[in-house]
Formats: structure tokens, C-alpha cells, sequence
């Protein structure tokens, strides 16, 4: 086990990469109608704004910025998605279409508790703002 937990703040990142970047590019499907996706119309509710929410949301947790409040947003939004548009048709999952929904909702729930782990554009961030704590005399 000490294998693993060796490795475990490089396989945090790779999840919040991969999940991140997946999510984005769903986002930018809906928003440009590529990759087999239909166009979302512009500022209509909900659709538009869930499509920008995945593909910024998805950007910043890919690369580890702000990567707690977007995760918890991409996380609230999925779980609109699931509740209002998958769970009218079937109570799980598998019946109602909802399992990328549900999914997406967790993972993102996941990083909005672990946070970034390594190589994070934060993470370089913090490290330069930090100012040495004053020692009172």
C-alpha cells in the first residue's frame, strides 16, 4: 500500500486532468456544435449556460485553477442536469440516460474534496504569493 500511496497526489492530478478535459470538451461541443454535437442557442436556459459552465468549469479544473470552486460548481450543475432532465424519465441511471450526468456530478464532487494534487497551475501560484509569517517580538 505504500506503493501506491507514493503516487497518489500524481494520480489526484491525472484524474482532475482527464475528468477536467472531458468535461470541457463536452461543454465546447454544445457551445460550437463540433464533434457530433448540436449547437446550443445562444443564452438560452438551461442549456447554453450549463455548455459554458462545462467547457470553462472543465478548463479550470483541468488545469488546477480555482480547480475547488469549479469542481463544486460542475458538480451542482450536474446534478441539475440529472435531477431535471434524466431522472423525469426513470428513477436510475442506466433507465433514464443520466449515468454521464451522474458520473461527471461525482468526480467533480471527488476533486472538489481532494484538490488538485500535482501539477497544478495553482499550485505555482500559491507558492509565489505566500510571504513569510512576521515573528512578533
Amino acid at each position: 500500500m505504500q506503493v501506491l500511496e507514493r503516487y497518489q497526489s500524481q494520480v489526484v492530478a491525472v484524474f482532475r486532468i482527464v475528468v477536467g478535459f472531458l468535461f470541457s470538451c463536452h461543454g465546447a461541443a454544445s457551445l460550437f456544435g463540433v464533434l457530433g454535437s448540436k449547437q446550443a442557442e445562444a443564452f438560452a436556459w438551461p442549456s447554453w449556460w450549463a455548455a459554458l459552465i462545462q467547457m470553462v468549469g472543465g478548463a479550470l479544473v483541468a488545469i488546477g485553477f480555482g480547480t475547488r470552486y469549479a469542481a463544486l460548481l460542475c458538480s451542482g450543475s450536474m446534478a441539475y442536469a440529472y435531477f431535471t432532465v434524466h431522472q423525469v424519465d426513470a428513477l436510475l441511471p442506466v433507465q433514464n440516460g443520466g449515468e454521464k450526468a451522474a458520473l461527471f456530478c461525482f468526480a467533480f464532487l471527488l476533486i472538489a474534496f481532494l484538490g488538485n494534487g500535482a501539477w497544478a497551475l495553482e499550485r505555482g501560484t500559491a507558492a509565489t504569493q505566500r510571504q513569510p509569517a512576521s515573528v512578533p517580538k
